[in-house]
């Protein structure tokens, strides 16, 4: 079933690539947002090393890659007209690779910080793509996606909020969807209703976690917050910390 949908996924993209950039890039969204936070917090907590998965025409590389050259950038994307388009904007082919989010080609530990940007909505598995970013990253985790529970309006979200309270809002989902757990739409391909807020779980024990909004919401980002990003940063062992501080 995975193979089904992933593939589903892949062609919808290679069939719309030579529009990709003019319906998924805008300058003013969410992602752009998200990719001036991560500038700050790579430049704060000096990084140096980052892996990019799910790029699709590897805006994040092109965007980093303008901001700081030193930085050592690989980015990752399974559709080979996406990344052809990578390429032609400059990108090597050694920088925008071919590669699989569930089974990531590299070392534990490979680079300080790993990302995404609007790929989790489209995984079925999007917990056992994190587990394999968490892998291969040294130090932290970024990832810039939706918030299923804070989109439509407040009696849409109430309701999903509440359905969500009760554990039900998958068999809502799958009712909803008659008897699939994703639709499919012009705009977004296959594409399954997602809260980063159901992954932040498999990082509160081992990570600081900061959640960042990306669009205008209120106090509460989880009930108005359409969309969000999510900065996990490693914490550091015992004995790490009283070397850091000896030096």
């Amino acid at each position: 079933m995975k193979q089904h949908e992933t593939n589903l996924q892949k062609r919808y993209y290679a069939t719309t690539a030579s529009d990709y950039d003019n319906q998924h890039l805008l300058n003013a969204d969410e992602h752009f947002l998200a990719l001036n936070y991560l500038e700050g917090l790579i430049n704060f907590h000096g990084f140096t090393s980052i892996l990019d998965v799910g790029a699709g025409t590897g805006r994040a590389a092109l965007f980093l890659k303008k901001i700081n050259s030193e930085l050592r950038i690989v980015s990752i994307e399974p559709v080979e007209e996406l990344r052809e388009i990578g390429h032609a904007k400059g990108l090597k082919p050694m920088e925008l690779l071919d590669g699989d989010a569930y089974n990531l080609d590299f070392k534990n530990s490979s680079f300080d910080l790993v990302c995404a940007f609007g790929v989790f909505h489209h995984l079925q598995n999007p917990v056992a793509v994190l587990e394999e970013m968490k892998r291969v990253s040294k130090h932290a985790i970024f990832i810039s996606d939706t918030n299923n529970f804070g989109q439509g309006n407040l009696l849409s979200r109430t309701i999903k909020q509440v359905l969500n309270s009760l554990k039900v809002w998958k068999f809502a989902v799958f009712v909803k969807n008659k008897g699939k757990m994703y639709s499919i739409s012009e705009g977004d391909g296959l594409a399954y209703s997602f809260s980063l807020f159901n992954v932040l779980k498999h990082l509160k024990y081992n990570y600081s976690i900061f959640m960042l909004s990306t669009v205008p919401s209120g106090r509460n980002i989880y009930r108005t917050a359409s969309h969000l990003a999510i900065f996990a940063l490693k914490k550091l062992k015992e004995s790490e910390g009283e070397e850091k501080a000896k030096n």
